[in-house]
């Protein structure tokens, strides 16, 4: 591991850093700038009742996520479980949770689904949901909750056809994996809505071992036979509801808070809607400067590794924290403005190393034309709100807005 810091310090045992800075809901945990420029890596104590040494600055966060001594058996963001079950077993066809040759056998299965030419070819689709929700929206009378009528359904819809599940079926995921993303929801209710996501996607994979369709879910049954190695059921089902909450989480929240933080600040807007070619460069300075995987990425030290003066033992957690390295000036000089213009395209938001995030080409496409046609198509779009009324995900691994009100003149 490159050792990049000043030093590592666990003298003292703070809380894992929280808590955005007042009247900034885009700004990570203000505890993060101070780590990044005194402390270097440092244990802190976590909502999952382990300590765990945080790693904030971007070069650290790089090393730390490409250090295949370092192991994600225990899921992204374990740490702010609170009374997490940090001793049970990786799911075999977890890509998130297996290491080594089992991960990237999995990711080899479905790297062919998200390659750039592939991608591509789904841009037209891309475009067509878009501009069908905007008629929607410009169709309706007063004011539209965004995230309902276009952030959620765009994703939504992508993924489920992409993967082969009835959009019909759409709110009943969505309700399940909110509960799932959520880090402060009962034990008794996580784990029932675990169960009946489970018991969904299941039946969905029996079908489509009993018929193969043109959808990926078919193409991954099959190309794992045909390699002698088929997946199973339990297998199918786990990488399935992986994709089907990672495909529309995550994108879903970044259109809302982005558009949210774009209508902050109108100047960038209107800079979009005069240069659209600034879409893909604009979209990476969102993710950077947004980063809505807020708590950061979970790991273990499998072996022992030094780290300047001191040791990762093995068995020791740490926790590479994404928004801060995003936030790093030494990687992206005045990292706290927004530049549309920026070339931050080896930002941290999809993580980085072994388990970089498969489908951000997707996910880039997605906000590409919303941001090429939507702030075009709807130029007077405003909050319906005051800002102060608007409520953060505080409590869900991936950051964004419950709603978001707005109006445009008609």
């Amino acid at each position: 591991m490159t050792q990049t810091t000043s030093g590592a310090t666990e003298s003292a045992q703070p809380s894992f850093p929280a808590g955005r800075p007042s009247g900034c809901p885009f700004d990570p945990a203000t505890g993060y700038t101070a780590l990044r420029d005194t402390a270097g890596p440092t244990k802190v104590s976590t909502p999952a009742g382990v300590d765990a040494w945080v790693f904030s600055r971007y070069d650290d966060v790089r090393s730390v996520l490409s250090d295949r001594r370092l192991s994600s058996r225990l899921a992204p963001s374990t740490h702010v479980v609170p009374e997490a079950d940090l001793d049970r077993e990786a799911d075999s066809g977890s890509i998130l949770q297996n290491d080594g040759e089992r991960h990237a056998h999995l990711r080899r299965l479905l790297t062919s689904e998200f390659t750039v030419k592939r991608v591509q070819a789904l841009r037209p689709r891309i475009q067509e949901l878009i501009e069908d929700h905007i008629d929607a929206m410009l169709a309706s009378e007063g004011p539209v909750d965004l995230v309902q009528a276009f952030a959620l359904p765009i994703p939504s819809l992508v993924i489920c056809e992409l993967l082969g599940v009835p959009y019909a079926d759409r709110d009943e995921f969505q309700e399940r994996s909110a509960v799932l993303v959520s880090v402060d929801r009962p034990e008794e209710e996580v784990l029932r809505v675990s169960d009946e996501i489970n018991q969904y996607m299941a039946g969905l994979v029996l079908a489509k071992l009993e018929k193969r369709d043109d959808d990926l879910l078919s193409r991954l049954i099959t190309r794992a036979e045909e390699q002698g190695n088929p997946l199973t059921v339990p297998e199918l089902v786990s990488i399935g509801i992986t994709l089907l909450i990672a495909g529309h989480e995550t994108t879903a929240n970044m259109i809302g808070l982005s558009t949210l933080a774009l209508l902050r600040n109108p100047e960038h807007l209107d800079e979009l809607r005069a240069k659209p070619e600034l879409a893909p460069t604009a979209v990476e300075e969102m993710l950077r400067y947004l980063t809505v995987i807020q708590f950061g990425l979970f790991r273990q030290v499998m072996e022992d590794i030094p780290l300047g003066d001191d040791t990762l033992r093995a068995g020791e957690y740490l926790v590479a924290a994404l928004s801060s390295g995003n936030r790093d000036e030494v990687a992206f000089p005045d990292p706290g403005r927004i530049d549309l213009s920026r070339k931050a395209s080896a930002h941290l938001a999809f993580g980085f190393g072994p388990h970089q995030c498969l489908g951000q080409q997707l996910a880039r496409i997605e906000l590409q034309e919303v941001y090429t046609r939507l702030y075009r198509r709807i130029p007077s779009l405003r909050l319906a709100v005051p800002f102060e009324e608007i409520k953060f995900k505080d409590n869900t691994l991936v950051y964004g807005v419950t709603a978001l009100p707005v109006t445009w003149d008609r």
